[in-house]
């Protein structure tokens, strides 16, 4: 009995999948591209993740709540409304926030410890039809109350906690911008899609001997290299990677 309830008082064991040096990044990145858990804009392109968990690691994240709340829109990661409110809240700089809809305004309300003076944003109807925003097909036509709440909330947010969300971008934003500055189609999630192009034999021959010279200075290992590559939207082949492999040995 008494072995019960020792066992029972003992903390249960867990591990944490956060990368301690470059090496476990690197690996840690390779591994989850290769699953079909993680978001769909992560699949193949290690780069992104590892810098995903680079910033989820900046901002307080782990790896896992990094990959699900970092999205990468034009190549340029931004945070989801709610790990933005999340991140605001556990701060100990927070006192209070709050949100308020009258069926036309939104307005989010925030005030950092310290302060007199609370921060105040809205955002209403006239604006997103000012913004192009009213009336387009997907999220603004389907929920328009919650896209109303996360444009006063990012605007109220990044205004009263820049310390605290490190001057990211929020992904609802963005999303509306690119939406805005592409040729509008239709969106059937808040969540963007980012294809990955797939480097040709013609692209690669063309710049291999510049990216040879990068490992060759020793500028760059092959793996920060091929991670580097990735992070510019395109996707390297396994026979590519097991070429920019080699040129280490060649030294």
């Amino acid at each position: 009995m008494s072995n019960e309830i020792v066992e029972a008082s003992q903390p249960k064991q867990s591990f944490s999948l956060a990368p301690k040096d470059f090496e476990q990044a690197l690996k840690f990145s390779e591994m989850m591209s290769k699953s079909n858990l993680v978001p769909k804009e992560f699949v193949g392109n290690a780069g992104n993740i590892m810098v995903a968990v680079q910033w989820g690691m900046e901002l307080g994240l782990q790896p896992m709540q990094a990959m699900q709340n970092i999205a990468v829109i034009n190549g340029r990661p931004s945070l989801w409304g709610d790990s933005v409110m999340a991140l605001a809240r556990s701060s100990s700089l927070c006192e209070y926030i709050i949100e308020e809809d009258d069926g036309k305004v939104a307005t989010c309300r925030a005030k950092r410890k310290g302060q007199d003076a609370e921060i105040v944003a809205t955002f209403s109807m006239e604006d997103a039809t000012k913004a192009g925003l009213a009336g387009k097909q997907g999220p603004w036509t389907q929920y328009p109350k919650r896209m109303r709440q996360m444009r006063a909330r990012a605007f109220c947010l990044r205004d009263a906690f820049p310390d605290v969300l490190r001057g990211m971008p929020i992904a609802e934003e963005l999303q509306d911008i690119e939406t805005g500055e592409v040729k509008p189609q239709p969106q059937t999630s808040a969540r963007p899609v980012i294809e990955k192009s797939i480097y040709s034999d013609e692209e690669f021959i063309e710049k291999s001997e510049k990216w040879a010279q990068i490992v060759e200075s020793g500028r760059k290992t092959p793996d920060e290299l091929i991670i580097f590559i990735e992070s510019k939207n395109a996707v390297l082949t396994d026979e590519q990677k097991g070429i920019i492999q080699t040129w280490a040995k060649a030294e």
